[in-house]
């Protein structure tokens, strides 16, 4: 079959749009759908099972089986091989299928004298309607082609099945569903903040009713002419001066801006088209299969990407459609709620209308998760079953800091949660009237509060934070925001433009942090089961000494005459970081011998990432100028805990014992070599991990912008000294957690931690 395999699926398809397209019921349809697929893959039989409330799988139609079970037969998803397909959204061919584990056999079907199998999930939405399968007498091994040319039947299958006519909607719909009573669903924080308005649902799929082509070149070439429309609209959104603010979400965007280039899934949709589908239909084809292989991934960091991914294939489908983006208007209080949500899609909606979003997947590291921090906008994600619980314009909160939505509150919730609102926008005015009041506690200790950054574009807020610099620069974007290498003069013209933009005040650059989430286009560093441990950032430089030497000669020759701070990430022993100062060291020479102007001075720092570093302090103190740690990644390794996967994620508390205990280690032995030790980082961004960390010696951290504010208002309400011993006091304490009793030594003390 397979030197065919395409003529077949466009005759099949070129039938199946004439079976659909005809008169009878949609039983009456499907029966005739059966029998031309058996005929037409020269199967013996071809049997179709749709997904009943209870997630039962029914034997609704069928060639070749018994027709008394028809309606009789039913497997729960799970059950034999049927029922495994579905619980796993996958396919499964198997020449014999009698002796396979998860064989069950129902004699009613007479299907005993059947040996092969081939079966696909009928998916729509991502969501199992149901399972089409074929069989034959024959140990017949059943090729790629075979199963592909099975999916696309079952795609065309699914708007069948959903149409509502062989088995109704409101079957799958939860008993409370339409419940009026007020409802309390538990979810994860992604992003903290209280949002109080009004429900509104994510804009619904594109309906596709047209799935089989007439023309192929017709349809590619409206393929090309949506793909130019996104792309335009991208660009336009990216060039906004809406995402400016921050530093990591740019990042993400440029990151998305990058897929929706991509050859591979681009290619895959045009052989689609080639295939017999529309353009439409064959966007839908391939992003169904990407999901089922990224579903089987288990790096969770890899599996949110799927989100992006969903984006852009109903993007791609909006502008198909001749629609582009155009969420409806908005009430001036909108909760959005989604399944889930790609980067883009959040701002294709009016930020100022949006008061929080709320998802029925997701995790802190999803990229709509770091764009609406990034805006400020509450988020919880995993909230099960919302969609069905919710309708529009339903009166809504939404607690991002306790990960709880309430639908349709009574009055005493809502007005315990209008009164902390109002009292959140007071403490926000406060800060706005404290920018340039200096850092300072009690005491009268001065703590440097510096902000992380992305883009030269990042600095315009520097300024208004009134912060003392840039702890982080973050200088892998325009590598990730290129199709190719970027050159010397482009990387130092960038690098020079930050330092021009911070008018004096330090910038501490961080060099090239790619690999594990960070994918570059050029690289094909191949899959790995856990990249945040695998071939990513100093270890790939090292491998590629000339894409370090260049980016080291750009800083150089950008910081001309003036300061520079370079700092090497995920150093794990003393070894790399001499192997990577001596490739600056060979370029500083290179710029001397060439007569070319190198920097007032050059402080050389690394990061805290891997807690093997921390074993090494006695080598390695002599040999840097400053220490930067990395909260984010050395929690995890710490805690051997994926800050991706959401089923640990907040399993471990940064102020625990055993961290507060690492950090004080680092902090001493940094302090008694008089080496300037600082911490980056989500946990600096938060008054009372900030306030902890103070305690343990740190003078120095760096956050997101939006934090200076509160940061800044907790350090003029502390007295040190107190607070120093009393962590101290508490560092071999056996809890889970000191937060509690932190959050009570502030309450007592009079800090303000929010």
């Amino acid at each position: 079959m397979s030197p065919t395999a395409p003529s077949v699926s466009r005759r099949l398809l070129g039938r199946l749009r004439d079976v659909m397209a005809g008169g009878g019921t949609a039983q009456d349809r499907l029966d005739r759908v059966v029998k031309l697929i058996a005929a037409d893959l020269v199967a013996e039989v071809c049997s179709c099972y749709v997904m009943r409330a209870g997630e039962v799988l029914e034997l609704f139609a069928t060639e070749g089986l018994r027709k008394d079970a028809v309606h009789r037969t039913r497997l729960r998803v799970g059950e034999g091989l049927v029922g495994d397909i579905a619980a796993h959204a996958r396919p499964l061919a198997i020449a014999d299928a009698q002796n396979h584990p998860s064989y069950v056999y129902r004699p009613e079907t007479g299907e005993e004298i059947y040996h092969s199998l081939l079966g696909v999930p009928i998916l729509r939405g991502g969501r199992v309607l149901g399972v089409l399968v074929v069989q034959n007498r024959s140990l017949r091994q059943y090729i790629e082609e075979e199963i592909e040319t099975l999916e696309t039947v079952a795609m065309v299958l699914a708007e069948l099945v959903a149409g509502g006519s062989l088995i109704p909607r409101e079957e799958q719909i939860a008993a409370d569903g339409n419940a009026l009573l007020p409802l309390r669903i538990d979810g994860v924080k992604l992003n903290g903040g209280i949002g109080i308005g009004s429900a509104v649902l994510h804009k619904s799929r594109v309906v596709i009713h047209r799935l089989v082509a007439e023309d192929a070149e017709v349809e590619m070439a409206r393929l090309k002419e949506a793909l130019a429309r996104m792309h335009r609209a991208l660009d336009e959104l990216l060039e906004s001066q809406d995402l400016v603010k921050g530093g990591e979400h740019r990042d993400v965007m440029e990151t998305y801006r990058m897929f929706a280039e991509d050859t591979g899934w681009i290619t895959r949709i045009g052989e689609a088209i080639r295939g017999g589908l529309t353009a439409e239909a064959a966007v839908q084809k391939v992003h169904d299969d990407t999901r089922h292989r990224m579903t089987q991934i288990t790096d969770p960091y890899l599996r949110e990407r799927l989100h992006d991914l969903e984006d852009l294939a109903n993007r791609l489908l909006q502008y198909l459609a001749g629609r582009g983006e155009s969420p409806a208007d908005l009430p001036d209080d909108a909760i959005l709620f989604a399944r889930s949500l790609g980067p883009a899609e959040l701002l294709d909606y009016d930020r100022r209308k949006l008061k929080a979003l709320v998802l029925e997947e997701g995790s802190p590291t999803m990229h709509v998760a770091i764009i609406a921090r990034a805006l400020d906008i509450p988020v919880i994600g995993q909230a099960r079953d919302v969609l069905e619980r919710v309708e529009p314009l339903d009166p809504v909160v939404v607690d991002g800091d306790g990960g709880t939505v309430y639908i349709r509150p009574g009055e005493d919730v809502m007005g315990a949660f209008q009164a902390n609102l109002k009292h959140r926008a007071q403490r926000i005015a406060v800060y706005a009237t404290q920018r340039d009041l200096p850092p300072v506690t009690l005491d009268g200790t001065r703590i440097g509060l510096f902000v992380n950054a992305g883009l030269p574009a990042d600095l315009a807020f520097l300024g208004d934070s009134g912060a003392d610099g840039i702890g982080l620069y973050r200088t892998e974007i325009p590598f990730m925001a290129r199709s190719d290498l970027p050159d010397v003069e482009t990387q130092a013209q960038l690098y020079r433009q930050v330092l021009d933009a911070a008018e004096g005040k330090p910038v501490l650059f961080r060099t090239l942090d790619v690999g594990g989430d960070k994918v570059l286009p050029y690289w094909q560093g191949g899959v790995e089961e856990n990249p945040a441990m695998g071939w990513r950032s100093i270890r790939i430089t090292l491998d590629r000494p000339a894409v370090m030497r260049q980016q080291l000669r750009a800083l150089l020759r950008a910081a001309a005459g003036r300061d520079l701070s370079v700092m090497f990430p995920m150093i794990a022993e003393v070894a790399e970081f001499e192997m990577a100062r001596a490739v600056l060291d060979m370029e500083i020479g290179r710029e001397r011998r060439g007569g070319g102007r190198i920097p007032k001075s050059i402080r050389v720092g690394t990061m805290i990432e891997v807690p093997a570093l921390a074993y090494q302090m006695d080598a390695l103190l002599p040999r840097v100028d400053f220490l930067s740690v990395g909260s984010n990644d050395l929690v995890q390794f710490l805690f051997a805990s994926d800050r991706g996967n959401p089923r640990i994620a907040e399993r471990y508390d940064t102020l625990a014992p055993s961290l507060l205990g690492f950090l004080r280690h680092l902090v001493q032995r940094a302090d008694a070599a008089k080496v300037p030790i600082s911490l980056c980082g989500e946990m600096g961004g938060q008054p009372l991990e900030a306030m902890a960390l103070i305690g343990l010696g740190f003078r120095s951290l760096s956050m997101p912008v939006s934090a200076i504010g509160p940061v800044r208002g907790m350090i003029r309400s502390l007295a040190l000294e107190p607070l120093a011993g009393f962590v101290q006091s508490l560092l071999l304490n056996p809890d889970h957690s000191l937060r509690d009793r932190l959050k009570a030594y502030a309450a007592d003390h009079g800090v303000q931690i929010g």
